[in-house]
């Protein structure tokens, strides 16, 4: 916590590749971040050693013969996986495998296609051009095929070359989300390489309407039932999932049976991303990580929904995200935000029966915070664009603070997230 005094006083918020400095000068600012864990000393070896000790199976080069096609899955550019080391780590590893018998999945949900200048900054130019690689279309049933039905009473197809391979390896990266309890586990391939017609079911209503569909769960979820038992249709031969430091750097690796490495690595992350607050605040400061999260308003609704947990009924989310990338211009999401004149509305719509609409799930999740909370954006979006979007456009971060604070008492609390939804407050 900072308290008021006459010192300067800053913070340092992820803010697309470079971060901003915010002034905290004479605030009363608690600055809520996970407790920071070095990246490993070894990040090859610690792989390695993850590979052959797995957790809850056996080793990953005695389950993929030479002869075998193998379905490697990565998420999309909108995350932070580093995988242009792990793949090179995983190759190797798989040595005995030709080149020419693995295909590279990029699990794009309902998200565009990577264009090949991200896929060579994603996997590396090395990877990128001698591999194949193949970008998830949600939208295109040639594309896909049956694994069959899902527990919760719906077809699931995934990618074609994920189901005609002999063995399958997911890839992922564990942090809190605001739906499923965290990512990583079987969200790389439902909804990564998932139909759009089960991703609308996934993302449903009355799912995302849920409470238990929240940050931090996973065993009452009813979000993660979905991912779980869409998931779990084909056989997962292998599960590489890792955890980042603010640097970037992989902390640690949890590897091996899908379900069992992803709880484990759920309750590391629950230890040290998760931060108790003993009361509400009327201004939380928040990001959306910065690159590769904040690139557009579809994903920062993200960091808006963490700070809603603390935010006091009527207060105010400062919100600081690039948004280069636009809404983005793909999807549903601007249109059903733009179309509906107010919050109420917008929930009203989605929460009709029988409506069903891509990316409402997103304009849900933003309808829910603007019904608890107004919130101002910083951006590179036209703040014609941000109003249209029920949001209050910002140029200067501390004036905004300030303007707030002039109204409901200078020495009001405030809290600040600067890693975004890295970090999830919650009220003790």
């Amino acid at each position: 916590m900072f308290a008021r005094n006459d010192c300067r006083v800053t913070t340092h918020l992820q803010y697309g590749t470079t971060g901003l400095e915010l002034d905290l000068t004479g605030i009363d600012a608690t600055v809520l971040t996970p407790r920071f864990l070095p990246g490993l000393p070894d990040e090859s070896a610690a792989f390695t050693a993850a590979m052959r000790q797995p957790i809850g199976t056996g080793p990953l080069r005695e389950k993929i013969a030479a002869t075998d096609k193998v379905a490697v899955v990565i998420p999309d550019g909108t995350r932070p996986l580093p995988s242009d080391r792990l793949l090179p780590w995983l190759f190797a590893e798989l040595a005995h495998v030709p080149r020419e018998n693995f295909t590279i999945l990029i699990g794009t949900g309902s998200h565009r296609a990577n264009t090949p200048a991200e896929l060579d900054a994603m996997l590396g130019p090395g990877v990128a051009r001698r591999y194949r690689v193949v970008n998830h279309d949600a939208a295109d049933p040639a594309t896909q095929r049956s694994a069959g039905r899902s527990a919760m009473g719906y077809e699931v197809r995934f990618a074609r070359d994920y189901v005609a391979a002999d063995r399958r390896i997911i890839l992922g990266f564990i942090e809190p989300h605001f739906m499923a309890g965290f990512s990583g586990g079987y969200k790389a391939v439902f909804p990564g390489i998932a139909s759009l017609d089960a991703i609308m079911q996934y993302h449903g209503a009355a799912v995302i309407a849920d409470p238990r569909s929240t940050w931090g769960e996973l065993e009452d979820n009813p979000t993660q039932r979905h991912v779980r038992s869409g998931g779990s249709l084909l056989p997962v031969d292998f599960c590489i999932n890792v955890t980042l430091n603010t640097r970037r750097e992989i902390t640690r690796f949890f590897c091996g049976e899908t379900l069992a490495a992803h709880r484990e690595g759920g309750a590391f992350v629950k230890a040290t991303a998760m931060a108790a607050c003993a009361h509400d605040f009327p201004i939380v400061v928040t990001t959306n990580s910065g690159f590769p999260l904040d690139q557009s308003l579809y994903q920062t609704v993200k960091g808006m929904a963490a700070a809603a947990r603390i935010v006091r009924p009527g207060g105010l989310i400062l919100a600081a995200a690039r948004c280069n990338d636009g809404f983005p211009a793909h999807g549903n999401f601007r249109t059903l935000v733009e179309e509906s004149a107010s919050p109420r509305e917008l929930m009203d719509r989605i929460m009709t029966p029988g409506f069903a609409m891509l990316d409402q799930w997103q304009a849900q999740h933003l309808a829910m915070v603007l019904l608890k909370s107004r919130v101002s954006l910083f951006s590179e979006l036209p703040d014609d664009a941000v109003r249209r979007a029920h949001l209050t456009p910002v140029h200067d971060l501390r004036a905004a603070l300030d303007a707030e604070l002039a109204k409901v008492g200078r020495d009001a609390p405030v809290a600040i997230l600067p890693e975004g939804p890295l970090t999830i407050p919650y009220l003790a």
